[in-house]
This record gives structure tokens, C-alpha cells and sequence, in this order.
């Protein structure tokens, strides 16, 4: 062993050097070289920094650095963030998107354009005016339809969202308020009303005929029989007209 280097390491460090830092890493510890100035510390971590890749040799992990537009990367060929100012799209860091898709602000990437899409139009409303159905002739008659999906930042605008036309129907007088609600409440009284009587003028008739059929029955009862008078005719002998 070369006298400046040290087999009591800390931070991960398999052997190291006073002036170099860390020269190896422990198993499954990734080697990295930190610059200081003019000066280049080794180091031992457990995952590669922003900026830098990790790649596995059997005598060595090492962190490899990314491409200079990528903030973290898979391979140095394979972005999977950019660095303010770059677009992901495919793995790669770009300035300007591809024909065909839009910049995310928020992500930072490349997407597809996204049309906006409306319902089906649903049926015409009844035919209105000042928010009543009757009292008068020419109305309007109003649709609507929802928007299904809002479109991104380069998609084509929403369509509107309602259509209004005029209307003709019969003309209708309107009922004043409480009015019909009124009379309504006097036709079912009436209606009781004469229900009621009707219904007393059959009891008061029941009740007649019953009267006076427990009269006839109370005469039968109390008067005699009358007797059935002789016949005369059967009374009077037969006449000799012999002589």
C-alpha cells in the first residue's frame, strides 16, 4: 500500500487518500468525483447526484455525468429531466417542441395537442318569455350542451355552450296567482258540499221507509180480522117450479 493511502476511510470509502479523498468504494456504493476549485475529491454514495448516471463493473460503481441540458438522466443518451429552459420529449432535452405537439410549462415536456370536445345538444326548452309559459305568442326556446374536454394551450377553442331561437306558440291567458289555487278549493267544497247532502237526503229517505214500514206492520198487528160475509146467493133454497 502506497504510504498516503489509508485503509481506516470514512464515509463509505474503501481505501482513500488524504489529499484525494476516497480512491474506492465499499459493495454497491457508487464512486464520484466532487470538484473543489481546481481540486477533485473522490466520494462514495449510495445513488449518483442530480447531473450524474450510475453504472455497475464488477471492480467499480461509478456516477457518470449527464449531458449538459439534462438535470437527471437513465444513460447519458436517455434524459429523464431538463435543465430550465429545455423541453423533455423521448428522452431528449429540446429547446422548441416537434411539429404536432406543445410545450407544458408546468412539466416541462412535450405533449400531445388536446381538441376540446362538447356533448350532444339536448332538447329544446319549452317556449318562454320573461320566464313564463303563457300570456303571449313569440317566445324563445333555449339548448345547452357541456364541454367534455377542455383543450391544452395549442387545442381548439370551446364551441358555445347554449343556442337560442324564437318561438310561436298558441296564445295561453295565464291564471292570476292564487286564483286557480282558489277556485280549485271552492269546487272541491262545492263538490263535498253536495256529496254530503246527497248523501243525507238517501239516509233521510232510508229512514221514511223504514218508518213506515214498521207502521204498516204495528196496523196489521193491532186491527181485527174482518169477517167474510155469506154469500146469499148460497143461502136461499131452491125454488119448486113443479107447479
Amino acid at each position: 500500500v502506497h504510504p498516503n493511502v489509508s485503509q481506516g476511510c470514512q464515509g463509505g470509502c474503501a481505501t482513500c487518500s488524504d489529499y484525494n479523498g476516497c480512491l474506492s468504494c465499499k459493495p454497491r456504493l457508487f464512486f464520484v468525483l466532487e470538484r473543489i476549485g481546481m481540486k477533485q475529491i473522490g466520494v462514495c454514495l449510495s445513488s449518483c447526484p442530480s447531473g450524474y448516471y450510475g453504472t455497475r463493473y464488477p471492480d467499480i460503481n461509478k456516477c457518470a455525468k449527464c449531458k449538459a441540458d439534462c438535470d437527471t438522466c437513465f444513460t447519458r443518451n436517455f434524459c429523464t429531466k431538463c435543465k430550465s429552459g429545455f423541453y423533455l420529449y423521448s428522452g431528449k432535452c429540446l429547446e422548441k417542441c416537434p411539429d404536432g405537439l406543445e410545450a407544458n410549462n408546468h412539466t416541462m415536456e412535450c405533449t400531445s395537442i388536446v381538441h376540446c370536445e362538447a356533448s350532444e345538444w339536448s332538447p329544446w326548452s319549452p317556449c318562454t318569455k320573461k320566464g313564463k309559459t303563457c300570456g303571449f305568442k313569440r317566445g324563445n326556446e333555449v339548448r345547452v350542451r357541456e364541454i367534455v374536454q377542455h383543450p391544452s394551450a395549442r387545442g381548439n377553442p370551446c364551441p358555445a355552450t347554449s343556442e337560442s331561437r324564437k318561438c310561436i306558440v298558441q296564445r295561453n291567458r295565464c291564471q292570476k296567482e292564487g286564483k286557480g289555487k282558489k277556485n280549485r278549493e271552492e269546487k272541491r267544497k262545492k263538490a263535498n258540499k253536495d256529496e254530503s247532502k246527497e248523501t243525507r237526503q238517501e239516509s233521510k229517505g232510508r229512514a221514511a221507509r223504514r218508518q213506515n214500514r214498521e207502521q204498516r206492520e204495528n196496523n196489521n198487528k193491532t186491527q181485527p180480522k174482518k169477517r167474510k160475509a155469506p154469500n146469499k146467493e148460497e143461502n136461499l133454497a131452491p125454488v119448486d117450479t113443479a107447479h
